[in-house]
């Protein structure tokens, strides 16, 4: 039986874009067709419902969005394609309820895999009387990511619908936001001994810093309700993890990789500082003031490989060839845990240099590369308190890999579409204390 949390009563997720350095935006809203009512709005705990159209290439979120309160009809789906994943968010409503509502459910395509999320929208269509109540005719796309661009002719064709192209940033902002301020239980702080600490809603969210991790990396400064600043970023993101380790191992998926890096132990092909100080370092002295299994270089061990294991690196053998258990012996596990610290750390490292720049105490983590997982999330929250002494916090959500989905599902809304603090409501506010 599906398990669901209660309902909280209200007090009140791609590569850098360099065009967007250095610039503020204050996107206007636009009109719209239908008011998403957010009130009593919580998360739904489903592990054992079976979703149909599952493959190894598509992902089905297990956490839906309840809208208990909601009962007008919504005639369209919102798409992120980012450069490795397309991220699908859509509202149905709730089966078998004597008392309305729906909510929103999340799904992720590989881009490569771009037709078989065309055909699902496609099936979303063809059922969207019996999902919502609105007929086929009337469905909207709204589209945002570089895929909205490089798929826009295919969506509208093969589709026959209208798509609305959403700026990319703008969608990750307003995403994030309605995140923070509108659903309870989706912030949360994380360490080894309190993971999954939630954080309580709270209005005075600005300014912040978001890292958002797809297959780059982009920081941005928010000031404001749309008000925001590409300051930084990194080339190193998900997909360089998933890149690299495509090439060493024959894991197919990106949860595959992360499954192994569960497994695996970065001691073995790590350098440590331990490995450089010796075995009692640490017991009577501490001479650098890291700890004994501190990262000293990432795959620093590699280089003691035997010869018989640097000619097969050479001429290629044991690069993704079926499914080897080790290469020039060293555990592919212990490999894949490797690459994951270096990414997690080398980006934890930047977003706190980034906030101590622009003087940002919040650091949001975003963007399908966390997906949730336990070690990335812990290694991000610790860079960030290793390198600021204690004095900063990382911040993570559950639907991490949908702020630009969501972001553009609502900017099919109208003013005030919130249930306390609509982005205009905030605006206005923002508007008012800088006069004062």
């Amino acid at each position: 039986m599906a398990q669901t949390e209660q309902p909280i009563t209200p007090t009140q997720s791609p590569v850098a874009k360099p065009h967007y350095v250095g610039r503020v935006f204050k996107a206007p809203p636009k009109p719209a067709s239908v008011t998403i009512n957010v009130e009593g709005a919580f998360i739904v705990n489903d592990e054992t419902v079976n979703k149909n159209g599952a493959s190894e290439f598509v992902h089905w979120e297990h956490k839906d969005i309840r809208l208990p309160h909601h009962t007008d009809v919504v005639s369209h789906v919102a798409i992120d394609i980012g450069g490795s994943l397309a991220k699908l968010v859509y509202f149905s409503r709730e089966p078998g309820s004597t008392v309305g509502g729906g909510r929103l459910n999340f799904i992720n395509f590989e881009t490569d895999r771009i037709d078989e999320c065309i055909a699902f929208i496609q099936d979303l269509k063809d059922k969207q009387s019996k999902l919502n109540g609105s007929k086929p005719a009337d469905l909207c796309i709204m589209a945002t990511g570089g895929g909205a661009f490089r798929f826009y002719d295919k969506m509208r064709d093969v589709l026959h619908v209208d798509v609305v192209r959403e700026d990319e940033m703008d969608c990750l902002i307003i995403g994030l936001d309605f995140f923070i301020t509108e659903i309870p239980r989706e912030v949360f702080t994380f360490s080894e001994t309190e993971p999954m600490n939630f954080v309580e809603q709270r209005a005075d969210i600005y300014p912040y810093l978001l890292v958002n991790i797809g297959s780059g990396v982009s920081m941005i400064k928010v000031s404001g309700p749309r008000q925001f600043q590409r300051v930084g970023g990194t080339s190193l993101g998900g997909g360089t993890f998933w890149g690299i380790l495509s090439l060493l191992t024959g894991a197919r998926t990106f949860d595959e990789m992360l499954a192994m890096a569960d497994r695996g132990d970065n001691a073995g092909v790590d350098m440590l500082v331990g490995d450089i100080y010796g075995q009692g370092y640490g017991t009577n002295t501490n001479i650098t003031g890291l700890k004994s299994t501190t990262i000293a270089s990432t795959f620093g061990k590699v280089f003691k490989m035997k010869r018989a294991a640097e000619r097969h690196a050479e001429d290629g053998e044991g690069l993704a060839k079926g499914d080897p258990a080790e290469i020039g012996g060293f555990q592919i596990e212990d490999m894949s845990r490797s690459l994951l610290y270096a990414i997690s750390n080398n980006i934890g490292q930047i977003a706190y240099l980034q906030s101590e720049k622009h003087e940002l105490k919040h650091i949001y983590f975003g963007g399908s590369f966390i997906r949730g997982h336990a070690q990335t999330m812990n290694t991000l929250s610790y860079a960030i308190k290793f390198w600021s002494k204690g004095e900063k916090q990382a911040y993570f959500l559950r639907h991490e890999g949908y702020l630009g989905a969501v972001g553009a599902f609502l900017r099919r809304q109208p003013k005030n579409w919130g249930r306390r603090n609509s982005m205009e409501d905030l605006g206005a506010l923002a508007r008012v204390l800088s006069k004062e």
